[in-house]
């Protein structure tokens, strides 16, 4: 295990999954869709919040089973060792509809006065 801090995962999760949902604000799905650009930007903060998750001790998976870890983990796996079964739907769907229930998720770990 990292000598990182799961509370600093958590936050990296926080604030990549923000990072990711904040980029596909205000963007129609065609729109996202004809866009490389930001594929690959919402792609780079999805894989931030996989890899992040990965990190966590299991202690915390298993205390949380609200967020659907493997799913989170899998799409990592998914953008950097299988780049070529990445589907833009399911990275859409994923920025626009299931990172809000995940940034929701995530707020109780993250502190309301981080330290400065």
């Amino acid at each position: 295990m990292s000598k990182r801090s799961n509370l600093l995962y958590l936050g990296d999760m926080f604030d990549h999954a923000r990072r990711a949902h904040e980029r596909v604000a205000g963007v129609s799905r065609d729109e996202f869709m004809r866009d490389e650009d930001l594929q690959i930007v919402v792609m780079h903060h999805v894989r931030i919040v996989g890899e992040a998750a990965s990190r966590l001790s299991s202690d915390i998976r298993d205390a949380h089973p609200e967020i659907p870890w493997v799913d989170i983990i899998g799409m990592r796996h998914v953008i950097v060792h299988d780049y070529f079964k990445i589907k833009v739907n399911v990275l859409w769907e994923t920025a626009t509809e299931r990172i809000p229930d995940l940034i929701a998720a995530l707020e109780k770990f993250v502190p309301r006065d981080p330290p400065a």
